[in-house]
Formats: structure tokens, C-alpha cells, sequence
């Protein structure tokens, strides 16, 4: 695309893309798009965001277009990727002027500079730093601040990256340019601190933009431009250390040895301003939180805890213990205690006000606080635990109800109470206290005992898990019900715990689920809706079948909530989860619900709608009941008649499956995958041929080291049964990846095989271990370098095949595979079972032909080691077996002894 001819039609399209007609509009995204591969279009657009003279909206656009392509076209091994001209004329318009006069449109050009660099930078972009380094000491305001703002964007960019190499060139790059940037940052410190007693304030503003950027930048190059920081003196600037508590925070995650000095002034320093009167007045809440946090990350960080065994541990990491210890003494901690629930976990005036005045809005103390309370009590609970109960026991009996300082100690001490519950659970006997205490709390109606009784009921539910004798549920379901007729009131419910027992809740379903039935309809806040939702679902799940008289008025009152809620993705989840319960609920019964849900499970799905990306997952679980049926009637096929089935079927099925693959959940995929390796089990032959277009994707997720153990143990039972049935047909397909790698397929081979080894712990079912042992075998004999290079991991799993088939007779100490079987074997039918089906039988007629059943590990293990050692020699054989650890050798003698 020539520049200057093609400049006005893109400004055209680009023009109308802007528009709010989306019949001007549409067209002109479209054409847009298909000039994203055009060579040209991007130097096209570069001119058109420079030019500061057109419309902003259009240069706006132009940017995102950009910024989008880079994504895309700009790697060299992207489809339709940019020439290395285009890019190499592009890299230098985006830094020949740093004028951009909007900032918004600035700040895009920074990042996109930052995505470019990203690629490129330093090898195919050297000139970039050294240009924002001279940019950057121009006097010029705007282009100054433009730099500036780059640099920053570049760094952070660069500082992310964390392959060994790019780690390397970044320390290199902080090296190079770090005593530049403290000397800018003092510089623009220095002017900031003048121009305040000038204080002109478009001045001041100017200069502490640009101090905070320098400053963002310093603290990128500090944190992560440097092996070990504390060996370089330049490094460690105490002023920037102590003063700006983001670059300590980050300086204490990233390098904590380096830290180790500062641990004791940073505790003083914190401790002081947080937990003494010297902070009373001074302090507002965002330093608090950060010094909180500060305390915090040196309390439990795990370089400062010294091994059980003290001589395992490193001297950095005594010394660093050393210091704490000598700081926690129990006076400090005991304040710290003591303020933390006193002083921090009281309810304000404010917040109590507000929660009168809008209940469901009302605000929840910091989470800092209840966080750096659980960390300190966790770390000195046996110091700590007495100072608690102390406080515990000073409040036992009634609470005199015009005294709100009083109210308020107790809501603070029962919520330590209950964040501790785990470290107290041998200090507390929660079931005494229950009984005595806080249900007769609960029963109290005075208003101004809200507070308490939301407190008690949430630190039930707190302990319900940790230490509550189940024969006190009727007493607490009672009060819960008493508790639901007030909505300001938090809903708990303790149904979703391992000791519910269904028939103890039974008597007072009915009241509980229209008393939270009622109290869904009268609360008005999203959150409040979706945490009822959250109880209403727990309770369907827990009573299932159950539960069905009492649903009518939730099945009616559901098509109007989904319709109230088009703005609130999250509650809509909720009410998704909602159905997924209440379905599995109604069976049969839930078909009455089907003008409601297909409507939605059809929007959930739809990926071309944007609330896909919410309600997808559980979209796909709401339909996933029937995908279940149709999986079991092609399996049922499968077994009855594979050959005529598959011949009919097998590429719609296969068509199917691919889209299905796309868009379903981890546990679908799964599901995809066994009724493939059911149709490789049937036609070890023509089944892998017949689902060709599926397997890529598996031998995908098994090259980049699938994360989902479950679905990496199907991918190696597919790749398995290909292997070890169908080896002609693997070749082809490891020839087919290979090309797609850019392999040679000896070396994807030896990939995959040691992909498997390392994913061996993944594969818990005793019939897929054994197919990767049967399957890693048929390799051998080999005098392929890859394979044998290879050979100790295959033994490795071929000793572990064994370990889960081989049974021993006492008698003979001799060694049987337990998974074969015998086709004279009846089928053992205990009296109240019922008989096995015809299905049962086929898929035992099946199990015969199934080399997992019907070949002895332990003899094709023989067989496999004989053959390799006559194809090797004897000598060369033996050098192979050394490679294998010796432990696993005697095992693997021990295993084939008799052959």
C-alpha cells in the first residue's frame, strides 16, 4: 500500500469507524480489518496518529489499530507478519518526536513503544534506549514528559520478561543506565521540593508527574535490574528505601536477603507509627495498610524461618530470624494484639450509621487489618493465645445495652475470636461456649444488639468446621430461623461443611427455604442477592431430590431475577449455579424449566455475545447433563457395533467433537477424549485414522505440558493406545507435528517421552499406567539415539507399570499381573447385585482383545530387554543399563526373576 495515496481512503474508513451509525460503522471495521495484513497499513497508520492536526478520535483509532497489530503481525513467525522493511521504518517514526500533545493518545503510543520493544529491543532496536535516555534531558516540557512517560512504559515492559536471556539483558540494560536514572530522579526531586515555595501549581504538578515517573522507573530497575542487589552500593539508596514504601514492599518480595538489613528499622519504624500513640494523629489509613503489610510479609516470610533442624539453615536466614525474635518480645506483641482488636477491628461511628441507614451496603473493616492479625496470631499463637482469651473471658454474661464502646469491644473480640478458630482450637471448647454464651447472644431482640448477633452468627460459622459437635445443629437451624426474618442480618447457613447431615436439617427445610426464598426477593444489592443464591443453592444440593415440593416459587421467581439482572454478569452466574443444583434436583421434573433454560444456556455459549465470558463455564454445565447421555449412547454404539457405527458416523462424529473441543470446559474435554479412546480401543486400525483432526491438539497439550493433571493423564491414554496399536499411524502423526514444530520428529519423540515420564504422577488409574509402560516399550528394540537416550526414563515407568500390576503369591514368591484377564472367568454377582447387562458383557469381550488386559507386563518387559540387548550387543546393552539408577535396576531385577 503505497503511503501518500492510501493515506486519505484510510482516513476515510478510519473516519467512519468512528461513527455512531452502526450502518456507517460496520462496513468500515470490516474493511479495516481486512487491511490489517496489507503491507503498508501499519506505516499508514502511523502517519495518520502523527499527524496532530486531524480529529483525535480518528488518531485514537489509528493507535488501537496499531497497537492491535503488533499482537498479531509483528513476531516473524506470525501468519502475514510484517516485512523486516516495514518494521525497521516503523521502529523509527514511533521515536523520531515525542510531541504527542493528548495524553491519552501519549500514553497509548508509550505502551504500543513498549510492546515493540518487548520483541525487539536491544537486538533488532539498539537505538531505542539510547533515544529515550537523550529525550529525556531535553528542556522542552511536553517532549520531556513524553519520553519520560515511555521510558517508564519500556522498562516495566522489559523488567516483566523473565527467560534466563532476557533476564541477562535486562541486568545489563540496569547496569548501563541506573546512575542516570537516580540522578533524574533526584533531579526532578530537587525541582518539585523548590517549586513548592513557589507554589505555582500547574508548575508543581508538572514536576511531580515527572518525579513520580523517574521514580517508577528506578524502582523497576531496582527491584528487578539486579542479581543481588545488596553487592552493589549504588543500589541500595536508603532515602528512596525507607521513604517510598512501594519500592520497599516490592524490594522485601523480590530480594528478602538484601532486605535482611532494613528488617529491624522497617519494624521499628512501622510498629511505632501503627501500634503507639506517636501515630495518633498523624496517620491515614493508606500508610497504615502499608505498614501493616510491611510487618506483615517480614513476619511470614518463609526466607526468614530457620529449618526444623537449625543446621539445615542458611546463616542469611538465622540472621534475618535472629533479628525478628530480638523484635517480638511478648510486651510488643501483646500490644500489637491488644490495638490490632481494640483499636482497628472496632466498627466506627460512620459505619455503623451507614449500616442503619443501607444494611446491604454497609462496609466491612479493612481487610489489612484482619489479615495482619491472622498472619501475627498464626506465627506466636502459643505467646498470643493467652492475651485472646483473656480478653474472651472479660466479657463473659450480658452486655450492658447503653453502652456502645462496651458492644463494640465484644463484636471486635468475638471477630478475633473467630479469625483465630483454627489456632485455638485446642484452647477453646467452642461447644461449652456455645451453649452457655452465644446462643442466648443470638436471641436477643434489642436493636442496638445487631451488631452482636451478626457477629456471633458469622463466628459460628467460623468455628462450625473447626470444632462443632453436630448433635447442637437443631439448636443452631432453630435460631438461624428466627435470625432470617431480619435481612440487615448476614446469611448463614451451615450447610456446605463435611458434618451436615441431611436428616438433622430435614424438619426445618420448609420454614428455611421460604424464609430465604423471601429474603432474595426484599434485598436489593448484587452482592446480597448472589451470597443468598449462594445458600439457596448449598441447600438444593444438600437435600436434592428433596427439595422438590418447596421450589415452585423459586422456579417462577428465577425468569425474573435472570431478566432483572441483563447489567450484572456476576449475579447471573449465581442464578446459573443456582439452576445447575435445582435441575440435578427436579430430574425428570426439570424439563418444565426448559422454555427458561435453553434461551439461556443459548446466551451463555454464544462466544460472539460479551457476557460469554462469564457464564460460559457454567453455561456449558447446565447443558452438560445431556452431553453426558449422548457420550453414553456413542459408547453404547461403540461396544455394540463399531465398524458399522464408525463407518456411518465416524466423520460427523469426529466434526462434532472438534467444535465441541473449542468451546467446553476442562472436565468436557475430558469426556471428548474417552469416547476417542474408546473408538482406539474398538479399531486400534481405522480409529486413529478416523479421528486424525483431533489428535494435534492432543499431541499440543502434551508438547507444552498440559497443567490440568486430569486432562494430561487423557491426553497420554489417547497418544498410548496410538503408540502401542497403531505405530505405522503414529509415525505419520509425529512426521505431521513435527513439520508444525519445526522439528525433526526424532527430537519431538524425544520430547513427548519426556513430557510422559515427567507427568507419569498425573495418570492415577491402574490401566492408563500401565498402557504408558506397555506403550513407552514398543520403542524398543531401538538404535535410535533419541530412544535410547531416552531409555532410563522408559524404564523408569516400565518399574512403576509394574509396581501397580504385579501381585506376589506368598507361597511360590512368585509375581502375577494382576490386570490380566481370562475369557474362562465368570463374572462374581454378590446376592443383591444386579446380573451383568449385555452392555457388561461387550464391554468384557472388548477387555479381552485389550493388550492392557491381555499382554503380561512383566513378559513383554523381558521381551523388549532381551530384544534391545541382541540388537545391541552385549557390551553396549550393559553401558545402556547403567544410565538407569541402580535402585531401579535391582526392582527391576527382582520383578523379572524365573525368565
Amino acid at each position: 500500500m503505497d503511503l501518500h495515496s492510501a493515506s486519505n481512503i484510510v482516513l476515510q474508513v478510519l473516519t467512519q469507524a468512528t461513527s455512531q451509525d452502526t450502518s456507517v460503522l460496520k462496513p468500515a471495521e470490516e474493511q479495516l480489518k481486512q487491511w490489517e495484513t496489507q503491507p503498508g497499513f501499519y506505516s499508514v497508520l502511523l502517519n495518520i496518529f502523527t499527524n496532530h492536526s486531524l480529529d483525535v478520535n480518528v488518531r485514537w483509532l489509528a493507535v488501537l489499530y496499531f497497537k492491535n497489530g503488533i499482537d498479531r503481525y509483528w513476531r516473524r513467525m506470525a501468519v502475514h507478519a510484517l516485512s523486516e522493511e516495514e518494521k525497521s521504518t516503523l521502529r523509527a517514526g514511533l521515536i523520531a518526536n515525542f510531541n504527542e500533545p493528548v495524553n491519552q493518545i501519549a500514553t497509548q503510543i508509550s505502551v504500543l513503544i513498549a510492546k515493540v520493544a518487548r520483541l525487539d529491543c536491544p537486538r533488532q532496536w539498539p537505538e531505542l534506549i539510547p533515544a529515550l535516555v537523550e529525550s529525556v534531558k531535553i528542556q522542552d516540557d511536553l517532549r520531556q514528559h513524553r519520553a519520560l512517560l515511555t521510558f517508564y512504559h519500556v522498562t516495566k515492559t522489559l523488567a516483566s520478561k523473565r527467560l534466563a536471556a532476557d533476564r541477562k539483558l535486562f541486568y545489563d540494560l540496569a547496569s548501563g543506565i541506573y546512575s542516570f536514572t537516580c540522578s533524574l530522579w533526584n533531579h526532578h526531586t530537587d525541582t518539585f521540593l523548590q517549586q513548592i515555595c513557589v507554589r505555582d501549581e500547574t508548575t508543581m504538578s508538572n514536576s511531580l508527574e515527572r518525579t513520580l515517573l523517574s521514580l517508577k522507573v528506578l524502582r523497576k530497575l531496582t527491584v528487578h535490574g539486579f542479581v543481588e542487589p545488596h553487592k552493589n552500593v549504588e543500589v541500595m539508596v536508603s532515602r528512596c528505601l525507607l521513604f517510598v514504601n512501594k519500592v520497599l514492599l516490592d524490594f522485601l518480595d523480590q530480594h528478602p536477603f538484601s532486605f535482611t538489613s532494613l528488617i529491624q528499622r522497617s519494624l521499628e519504624f512501622s510498629v511505632s507509627y501503627v501500634f503507639t500513640e506517636a501515630g495518633e494523629g498523624v496517620v491515614f489509613e493508606r500508610f497504615i495498610v502499608q505498614c501493616m503489610n510491611l510487618i506483615k510479609m517480614i513476619v511470614k516470610n518463609y526466607a526468614y524461618k530457620p529449618s526444623k533442624n537449625i543446621e539445615d539453615s542458611s546463616p542469611e536466614t538465622l540472621e534475618a530470624h535472629k533479628i525478628k525474635a530480638s523484635f517480638f518480645t511478648y510486651p510488643t506483641l501483646m500490644e500489637i494484639c491488644r490495638r490490632l482488636v481494640t483499636q482497628y477491628f472496632l466498627l466506627t461511628e460512620e459505619e455503623l450509621t451507614m449500616w442503619e441507614e443501607d444494611p446491604e451496603g454497609f462496609s466491612k473493616k479493612s481487610y489489612s487489618f484482619k489479615v495482619l492479625f491472622i498472619d501475627i496470631f498464626h506465627e506466636y499463637n502459643q505467646t498470643l493465645t493467652p492475651v485472646l482469651l483473656e480478653m474472651v473471658h472479660s466479657l463473659q454474661g450480658p452486655t450492658n445495652m447503653d453502652d456502645t464502646h462496651a458492644l463494640l469491644i465484644k463484636d471486635a473480640v468475638y471477630n478475633a475470636i473467630g479469625l483465630a478458630a483454627y489456632e485455638l482450637f485446642d484452647s477453646v471448647d467452642f461447644d461449652q461456649w456455645f451453649k452457655t454464651q452465644l446462643l442466648a447472644e443470638l436471641q436477643v431482640t434489642h436493636n442496638r444488639y445487631k451488631p452482636i448477633r451478626r457477629r456471633v452468627i458469622w463466628l459460628i460459622g467460623q468455628w462450625i468446621s473447626v470444632k462443632f459437635k453436630p448433635d447442637l445443629r437443631p439448636m443452631l437451624y432453630e435460631a438461624i430461623c428466627n435470625l432470617l426474618q431480619d435481612e440487615d442480618l448476614v446469611v448463614f447457613l451451615p450447610v456446605d461443611d463435611f458434618e451436615f447431615r441431611t436428616d438433622q436439617f430435614l424438619p426445618y427445610l420448609e420454614s428455611m427455604f421460604t424464609l430465604l426464598f423471601k429474603l432474595l426477593q426484599e434485598v436489593r444489592e448484587c452482592d446480597t442477592k448472589m451470597h443468598v443464591l449462594h445458600v439457596l443453592s448449598c441447600v438444593i444440593e444438600r437435600v436434592n431430590m428433596q427439595i422438590r415440593p418447596y421450589v415452585a416459587c423459586l422456579v417462577q421467581y428465577l425468569p425474573l431475577l435472570w431478566k432483572q439482572s441483563e447489567e450484572h454478569n456476576m449475579l447471573r452466574c449465581a442464578i446459573l449455579t443456582t439452576l445447575i443444583h435445582l435441575i440435578q434436583g427436579l430430574g425428570a421434573e426439570s424439563k418444565n424449566l426448559y422454555t427458561f433454560l435453553l434461551p439461556i444456556i443459548q446466551l451463555s455459549t454464544d462466544v460472539s455475545q460479551p457476557p460469554h465470558v462469564y457464564l460460559l463455564e457454567d453455561g456449558l454445565e447446565l447443558c452438560s447433563e445431556n452431553l453426558q447421555t449422548c457420550f453414553k449412547i456413542i459408547n453404547a454404539y461403540l461396544f455394540l457395533s463399531s465398524s458399522e457405527f464408525l463407518q456411518i458416523y465416524s466423520s460427523d462424529l469426529c466434526r462434532s467433537f472438534c467444535e465441541i473441543l473449542k468451546d467446553v470446559t476442562t472436565e468436557g474435554q475430558v469426556q471428548v477424549l474417552k469416547v476417542v479412546e474408546n473408538v482406539f480401543k474398538v479399531n486400534p486400525v481405522l480409529g486413529p485414522e478416523m479421528f486424525q483432526p483431533l489428535l494435534p491438539s492432543v499431541v499440543r497439550g502434551i508438547v507444552q505440558g498440559e497443567r490440568y493433571p486430569v486432562e494430561m493423564s487423557t491426553y497420554l491414554g489417547v497418544i498410548g493406545r496410538v503408540l502401542l496399536q497403531n505405530k505405522s499411524f503414529f509415525s505419520l502423526l509425529l512426521n505431521q507435528m513435527a513439520c508444525e514444530f519445526n522439528q525433526e520428529p526424532d527430537h519431538l519423540l524425544g520430547h513427548i517421552i519426556e513430557m510422559w515420564v515427567d507427568r507419569m504422577d498425573n495418570i492415577t488409574q491402574p490401566e492408563r499406567r500401565k498402557l504408558s509402560a506397555l506403550a513407552l516399550l514398543s520403542l524398543l528394540p531401538s538404535d535410535n539415539s533419541i530412544v535410547q537416550d531416552k531409555f532410563c526414563g522408559i524404564i523408569n515407568i516400565s518399574v512403576e507399570g509394574l509396581h501397580d500390576v504385579m501381585t506376589e503369591d506368598i507361597e511360590t514368591r512368585s509375581f502375577k499381573d494382576c490386570m490380566l484377564m481370562s475369557s474362562f472367568e465368570e463374572p462374581k454377582v454378590i446376592e443383591e447385585e444386579e446380573p451383568p447387562t449385555e452392555q457388561d458383557k461387550r464391554k468384557k469381550m472388548l477387555a479381552l482383545k485389550d493388550p492392557v488386559h491381555s499382554v503380561s507386563l512383566q513378559q513383554f518387559v523381558y521381551e523388549k530387554l532381551k530384544a534391545q540387548q541382541e540388537l545391541l550387543g552385549e557390551q553396549s546393552f550393559q553401558a545402556l543399563m547403567e544410565t538407569v539408577d541402580t535402585e531401579i535396576v535391582a526392582q527391576l531385577q527382582d520383578f523379572l526373576q524365573g525368565f
